[in-house]
């Protein structure tokens, strides 16, 4: 392959990685609210977190778990789409302080959208250009990877 070759092929894996994002990844956020309640260990597990975190998240408000009657944590269908929602967020890094003003938001009601919708659309703004510059890291990344294995071997 010559330069070019090499060049555009390793943009088109930066841009349309193996292994993308899909639907199923996403799916959580729409979990039907006629779904069982999960414990902890359970919760913890299907959002990749420790039990610890879910226990801090509840701590400083940002969910609200029911308890069974031994005094458990039990985790419906709402308190799971909002931790889904909560651990994206805190994966693409958001920080706790802006996650606690979205959730003070999200609490006071349909009034406060176009607030939440600002905060939402500053946060992508930040994660595109996060994604971009990404983007650019894996193409030098991979057009390095094929310079390697198209030159020749001593």
């Amino acid at each position: 392959m010559d330069q070019d070759e090499l060049l555009t092929e390793a943009l088109r894996l930066a841009i349309d990685p193996p292994g993308g994002v899909s639907v199923d990844a996403l799916r959580e956020l729409t979990r039907d609210d006629d779904a069982g309640q999960w414990d902890i260990a359970t919760t913890a597990a299907h959002l990749g977190v420790n039990p610890h975190t879910l226990r801090y998240y509840e701590r400083i408000g940002l969910v609200s778990v029911d308890r069974d009657t031994a005094g458990h944590r039990r985790y419906n269908a709402p308190a799971v789409r909002r931790l889904v929602f909560l651990t994206r967020m805190r994966t693409s890094g958001m920080p706790i302080s802006d996650l606690l003003r979205y959730v003070g938001l999200v609490e006071g009601g349909g009034a406060t959208v176009p607030e939440r919708l600002e905060m939402l659309l500053e946060h992508r703004d930040t994660l595109r250009s996060q994604i971009a510059q990404l983007q650019l890291a894996l193409a030098a990344t991979e057009f390095k990877l094929a310079t390697y294995k198209e030159a020749p071997r001593p």
